[in-house]
């Protein structure tokens, strides 16, 4: 069987490699081709598509939840409206572009959304408090007196939560004093000394990490209360915020650590240096972001527990600023009295020292970005 020369030509052309074609034809065929989109770019079609679906998304939501289903609650409401909405987006976002897209489109809507749920449950919580506080908080008394000569039905203008917020204070500084050390400290036996013992701890920590606050209270009433006959006090209650707040900086220093280069170790190693200096002079001052943030964590999970102060500090209205001895109260412990009582007064002092206690949260979270903030190298 013979082939026309002609054919035999454009054969032998179409088994030549792509570089070997004329320009002309290369530029004919990367023409012709399929461009591809690339997947994080957002157009102004993506922003009608993501509208439109979140419009149908809603009103899908209110005839299944108003209509057809008994779910007519805002919380259900919202949940279907987010499921029908993922639904609709990735219907929508398949008819116009390819899978890569549509999933990329999908999965971003969902974290984008978590983060808003999350975002949503934190303000709403903040705004819900100080506005029930906002009677109480005008007040100057409210941060100058105590409560020794007010009773639960005096009005606003007089007594305060003084008291309160000196005995917070002073125990979350003792509490600090004794973890950081400590902390800091175990982290860096895990990290820098290693071997068999330091799995064990790490276990401990672990396992320490989800330790009922009722239970760390109770050790310290059992142990140095009732046992070493310690009276209920500021130092009691600091030794049990201690307990609850020693494993999460141990945990978060210990994560720290272990991502710190090994080449800047190795290189202290290899001038001459102990492990010791190099883990005081390199280590610790290049991981000192990551360390305050590590205290941060262990702040914020014990200035507002309630369950240990309750077994261990004792109640008192009068201000002290002794913590040993005398009894000693403090913002959680109070809001946790106030809210008990009933009495709608009392009950607005309660929101007000929460709210003062978010401030103080978040003035501490401030106080310890800027310490741990590095020196302009200058």
């Amino acid at each position: 069987m013979t082939v026309a020369p002609e054919r035999a030509v454009e054969m032998e052309i179409d088994t030549l490699p792509r570089t070997w074609l004329r320009p002309s034809e290369d530029r004919a065929e990367r023409a012709t081709a399929p461009i591809p989109r690339p997947v994080s770019r957002s157009t102004a079609q993506d922003l009608l598509v993501g509208v439109g679906s979140l419009a149908s998304a809603l009103a899908l939501a209110w005839v299944v939840c108003y209509r057809l289903l008994p779910w007519g609650t805002v919380l259900g409401y919202v949940i279907v409206s987010f499921v029908l909405f993922l639904v609709v987006l990735a219907l929508a976002f398949s008819s116009t572009a390819p899978g890569p897209v549509v999933a990329d489109r999908v999965v971003a809507a969902a974290v984008t959304g978590g983060a808003l749920l999350v975002g949503l449950a934190i303000v709403s919580a903040v705004v819900f408090t100080f506005v029930r506080a906002a009677p109480a908080l005008p007040h100057p008394n409210l941060f100058t007196q105590d409560m020794s000569l007010t009773g639960p039905r005096d009005p606003l203008t007089s007594g305060g939560v003084l008291h309160a917020i000196v005995g917070t204070l002073i125990q979350i500084g003792i509490a600090i004093l004794i973890t950081v050390p400590l902390g800091i400290g175990t982290a860096v036996f895990m990290t820098e000394v290693g071997g068999k013992f330091a799995h064990v701890v790490r276990t401990v920590v672990d396992a320490m990490t989800a330790l009922p606050s009722i239970v760390a209270g109770l050790f310290i009433y059992t142990v140095f209360i009732i046992t070493f006959g310690l009276k209920p006090s500021g130092l009691a209650a600091a030794l049990a915020l201690s307990v609850m707040m020693l494993p999460i900086i141990a945990r978060a220093a210990d994560v720290v650590l272990r991502v710190f280069p090994s080449g800047l170790r190795e290189a202290g190693l290899a001038l001459g240096a102990p492990r010791w200096r190099t883990v005081w002079h390199v280590v610790l001052p290049t991981a000192r972001p990551g360390l305050a943030t590590a205290l941060i964590l262990g702040v914020a999970r014990g200035v507002g527990e309630t369950s240990p102060v309750l077994l261990t500090s004792g109640a008192s209205t009068f201000l002290t600023v002794n913590p040993v001895g005398t009894p000693m109260n403090s913002l959680p412990l109070f809001v946790f009295t106030a809210v008990r009582s009933g009495q709608p007064i009392l009950v607005q002092r309660g929101f007000a020292a929460a709210a003062i206690l978010l401030t103080l949260v978040l003035t501490l979270f401030i106080v310890a970005r800027l310490v741990a903030r590095k020196k302009d190298s200058r």
